[in-house]
């Protein structure tokens, strides 16, 4: 080979890593980084049977992080994701043991009544998000923040700090340990929310004005759509989900529990935020903050094998926010120099 084939070569190298870098954003590196990474330090990292585990495990994250995204997309977020998780955990278990004594003979009933119990306790609280934000003009911030302190006083409340037993154990059975054709059923509920939320991002019109509210809420507002009743959709459609991750977490844990959702709020802005959702609203994709959420997963799953300490772990989904946004931020300009 020539001395001068070896620049050359490393220039084009440079220039195609650019040009991903720009399209893809940080998370494909990152994924490959982490892999090597972790195949070197346990040899049952790469085992079909580990990367199962992975994608069962990630199913909880996954869904609050398409969650997530909507609020982000309107130029928002949403810090009370694992208040909704831990209302609805409570709030479900408390609802279906108590029917479970009542009508032991009927549990199909009594599971129907704890979902729905559940499901309301975390709709309530995306209720009264919305109205904050969209009506009243509440910063996400503050108003999110002060239902999750709300929340999580009134799952503590209720509990006493303790957790809820009684449940029939066809709800975990069905939702929490369940398998259809060997596939665990979390990962079949969470695949067909990936599928709803695809179509009604990319094919409604309620998909593209989240979009267009968190790109220019004025002009939004300007051009005839009811920016306040999309901002108020954000926040349901969020708790929503979040309800549905915070009663599939109850099924596989078998108890309801007031601290199951305390590092959601982190966990599903970083997925985002590594899957290429702008903190500035108006730019994400679905397939992304899935990739997003399951490299969460991934790191959380590596880390264990590893034997990594679970308060380190969460030293590292901080650095990785930080990065993720930093190197967003340089993608961006990067973006705007190949644009000139």
């Amino acid at each position: 080979m020539n001395d001068n084939d070896s620049p050359k070569t490393e220039n084009i190298l440079i220039k195609m890593i650019r040009k991903s870098f720009i399209g893809m954003g940080v998370l494909p590196f990152l994924i490959v980084i982490a892999t090597f990474i972790f195949a070197i330090l346990s040899d049952n990292f790469l085992t079909v049977r580990n990367l199962v585990n992975v994608a069962r495990q990630s199913t909880y994250l996954v869904i609050v992080t398409m969650g997530q995204m909507l609020a982000l997309l309107t130029g928002g977020f949403d810090l009370s994701v694992g208040t909704i998780l831990a209302l609805s955990s409570v709030v479900g278990a408390m609802a279906m043991s108590a029917m479970y004594v009542a009508f032991p003979d009927s549990v199909a009933l009594v599971i129907f009544v704890g979902l729905m119990a559940g499901l309301f306790a975390g709709l309530s609280v995306g209720v009264v998000n919305g109205i904050g934000v969209s009506i009243f003009n509440v910063n996400p911030f503050m108003m999110t923040l002060g239902m999750a302190s709300v929340g999580f006083g009134a799952a503590l409340y209720l509990t006493g700090g303790v957790p809820v037993y009684g449940m029939p154990e066809a709800f975990s059975d069905v939702f929490g340990f369940g398998r259809f054709m060997g596939i665990p059923t979390p990962v079949l509920i969470t695949a067909g929310l990936i599928i709803i939320m695809y179509f009604l991002v990319n094919w409604t019109k309620i998909g593209r004005y989240f979009y267009s509210v968190g790109g220019n809420l004025k002009a939004s507002s300007l051009s005839g759509i009811n920016t306040k009743y999309v901002l108020f959709l954000a926040y349901i459609f969020c708790s929503s989900l979040a309800t549905i991750s915070g009663l599939l977490l109850t099924a596989r844990l078998e108890t309801g529990e007031a601290n199951i959702g305390v590092a959601m709020p982190l966990e599903s802005i970083a997925a985002c935020v590594i899957g290429g959702v702008s903190l500035r609203g108006g730019v994400g994709r679905v397939e992304n903050v899935v990739l997003g959420a399951l490299f969460i997963g991934l790191i959380q799953n590596g880390m264990n094998l590893a034997r990594i300490e679970s308060y380190l772990q969460t030293v590292v989904i901080g650095i990785l926010l930080i990065f993720a946004v930093a190197s967003d931020q340089f993608r961006q300009r990067l973006v705007a120099k190949s644009q000139d």
